[in-house]
């Protein structure tokens, strides 16, 4: 398609959370801070909130990435809608951890001995739950019971809950204070603003190997902005159909009035709002 027309190597912005892409505004910057911070102290417990679409899932599989399997030990819980039995399950198969018996008790005792192990040998052991807002409290508390798995001196898992800003309303709940005040570091992602924005589709250029300055016009982005209000999944999806746009038309950078377009949208005869509102509508609804 168009990646041959302006000579990427592959697409620039795909939703998908490639670390390989990842950009660190300020904001995505002192997020990953507050996360190495966490980990490296054993805080325990370390909260990321952040609206939909402003790159959480993208800074935490960078953030595991990034982390010596010589050192950690790490896994990723996406999408935790489970009973408190079957997130202990998934944590152990993430891990590797065959337990003797299929049940609670048997899950935390194998994964009790899973990290003594790994406390012995010097290594740090990082669970990330993602989409935590949509645990129940009673598997929340659950979480809870995996961090008292600890030494005397030594917290023997790292826990990073990530999720919406309903997390923290979550968290709140008078019957989950106990968790809530084990979160000793808290971090939050906003939106980029219009510098950090320019920047983020300019990296995302180059990565994909465009070297040519000025593909995207300061109009278009200034549109883009406007649009997205720096949330990146919304930047991806204007982008993506800017190219797509300028590519059937034979045109060789994305103006402003082919970002206009791309935005606005073909509202049908019928008055119904165009693809983008709705997808626009939907994210900042939180779904």
């Amino acid at each position: 398609m168009y990646c041959e027309f302006f000579g990427f190597s592959e697409k620039p912005f795909t939703i998908t959370p490639n670390p390989q892409f990842i950009y660190l505004s300020d904001h995505h910057r002192e997020a990953f801070a507050h996360l190495l911070y966490g980990i490296d102290s054993h805080a325990g417990f370390i909260a990321m909130t952040g609206e939909v679409g402003t790159g959480k899932t993208t800074v935490l599989r960078t953030l595991l990435s990034q982390l010596d399997s010589d050192k950690y030990r790490s896994a990723l819980i996406f999408s935790p809608c489970l009973s408190g039995e079957q997130l202990l399950a998934s944590i152990c198969r993430e891990f590797g951890v065959t337990p003797d018996d299929h049940n609670s008790f048997g899950y935390l005792d194998a994964l009790n001995l899973f990290l003594l192990d790994q406390h012995t040998a010097g290594r740090t052991v990082v669970l990330v739950v993602d989409e935590a807002q949509n645990l129940t409290p009673d598997v929340l508390e659950q979480v809870r019971m995996i961090s008292n798995l600890e030494t005397e001196r030594d917290k023997l898992i790292q826990i990073i809950l990530a999720g919406q800003p309903e997390l923290d309303d979550v968290l709140n709940r008078h019957d989950l204070r106990q968790l809530n005040q084990r979160i000793t570091v808290r971090c939050r992602l906003t939106p980029m603003n219009r510098r950090d924005t320019s920047e983020y589709i300019r990296h995302r250029l180059k990565v994909s190997g465009y070297r040519a300055p000025g593909l995207f016009s300061s109009g278009a982005v200034k549109r883009i902005y406007r649009f997205s209000r720096g949330v990146p999944r919304l930047v991806n999806i204007v982008c993506e159909q800017a190219l797509v746009m300028a590519w059937t038309q034979e045109a060789c950078s994305i103006t402003s009035s082919i970002a206009a377009r791309v935005i606005e949208g073909a509202a049908s005869s019928s008055g119904r709002r165009s693809i983008w509102q709705r997808i626009h509508g939907w994210l900042w609804a939180g779904r």
